[in-house]
């Protein structure tokens, strides 16, 4: 019997500050979003990061707080409520940092007799810290708790063109709407080292832009490379014009460097040079959660207004529009159908 499990990325169960501390450990203590050694990443998370951080991010989280909860987590369970009556095999729903958590997610279904899995990391581009910690939990809980279970994984789908579609409607719905001199996509930023890490080739990565425009294997797990292509792909569907578009990375942690350009000092910048009026969209997530709707719908905005700008729009990740639902649903009982 099949069945699928949805996975986001996560969220604490409240804004109480031990909730915001709970969730930032589980997920910051993770090898593939702070790839430090053992020891030094205690050293910093356990030792700086919970000491400092949980009260600030408790504060975010409350500026975007719905009456239903977490908006990632209400939007993920809207998802899986219309994939659910899209689809004709069992969905279920499991975030990788918190609740409801993964193992729940496979009991739940291996409860209804399901042996085969469609894991759909909820992810259009790959990266350490998403697709592959998503991954390797599945694979040890069911080495410890499903041996029947046989995984199949829905690789990245930036370029899927049904995506494409589906991210581009959205879009132009909103820009429809507005004047505005730039679109800006900012992407969920990652450590450069990720980037190097992911190159399975081991030479191809070099950061120094064109390795993301010359074809290689190694883009099939390369993130930057994904999030430029995401960008260009839209450009195309929508017939953007040079120059009126362009990507950038927010919400970097630490003082490694980081995929540049950073999205706080690129929206500064656009101010600065004279440009008006932007509009941000960030498909780097399928939901939308504090890196959007705090983090871009409200600081961004702030930081523009602040140095000149005038009018600013956030375009709403793809969430559980009809048209998203209906895609994933295809993909699913494509799957199910197959043999």
């Amino acid at each position: 019997m099949k069945g699928v499990l949805l996975v986001n990325l996560g969220s604490p169960a409240s804004t109480d500050p031990k909730d915001v501390k709970s969730y930032l450990g589980e997920f910051l203590m993770d090898e593939r979003v702070i790839d430090l050694p053992y020891l030094l990443r205690t050293i910093l998370v356990k030792g700086i990061i919970l000491n400092t951080r949980p009260k600030q991010s408790a504060k975010a989280y409350s500026k975007i707080w719905w009456d239903e909860g977490s908006p990632l987590i209400v939007l993920s369970e809207k998802l899986q409520d219309k994939v659910n009556q899209e689809t004709s095999v069992p969905i279920s729903l499991a975030i990788r940092y918190g609740e409801p958590s993964m193992k729940n997610g496979l009991q739940e279904l291996y409860d209804q007799g399901v042996t085969e899995v469609l894991l759909v990391p909820l992810y259009p581009q790959f990266a350490m810290a998403t697709t592959e910690t998503i991954i390797v939990l599945a694979e040890q809980l069911r080495d410890e708790f499903f041996p029947k279970i046989d995984f199949t994984v829905v690789p990245p789908f930036y370029n899927h063109p049904d995506y494409v579609t589906v991210l581009s409607r959205s879009i132009i719905e909103e820009l429809e709407k507005i004047d505005y001199d730039h679109l800006l996509f900012s992407y969920h930023g990652v450590p450069e080292r990720h980037i190097r890490k992911s190159d399975i080739t081991n030479s191809h990565c070099k950061i120094d832009g064109s390795c993301c425009q010359t074809p290689s294997k190694a883009h099939q797990f390369c993130y930057r490379h994904q999030c430029y292509e995401t960008t260009r792909l839209v450009g195309e569907k929508l017939k953007l014009k040079e120059g009126t578009f362009s990507t950038s990375f927010q919400s970097r942690l630490g003082f490694d460097p980081w995929l540049k350009p950073y999205t706080d000092r690129t929206v500064e910048k656009m101010a600065q040079e004279g440009i008006e009026k932007i509009a941000v969209v960030t498909p780097a997530f399928v939901s939308d959660c504090l890196e959007t709707l705090e983090e871009i719908a409200m600081e961004a905005d702030e930081i523009f207004k602040e140095n000149g700008g005038t009018e600013f729009t956030f375009i709403p990740c793809i969430n559980d529009r009809e048209d998203w639902v209906k895609t994933l649903s295809r993909w699913i009982d494509e799957w199910a159908l197959s043999k």
